[in-house]
């Protein structure tokens, strides 16, 4: 994911997917956290680091699938 703000440069976030099944919902999961991340008060670099994460869970799944907090938090340890 690329991340451009304004005059900075372009801030790169790798793919944080291990293993990938199916890629539906991947591009609306990314949408709905990096947009709720930012509601929430995280910086842009924060939201697109959450997005790509919750992401990279999302295709990890069969089929369109939803991503707990859970899952989310734990793709942090």
């Amino acid at each position: 994911m690329l991340l451009f703000a304004g005059d900075a440069p372009a801030s790169h976030t790798p793919t944080r997917a291990k293993d990938v099944f199916d890629v539906s919902g991947a591009g609306d999961t990314a949408i709905a956290v990096l947009t709720l991340g930012l509601a929430a008060g995280a910086t842009p670099a924060e939201a697109a680091e959450l997005a790509n994460r919750a992401s990279g869970i999302a295709v990890g799944k069969l089929g369109t699938a939803t991503v707990t907090f859970d899952e989310l938090q734990a793709s942090f340890r």
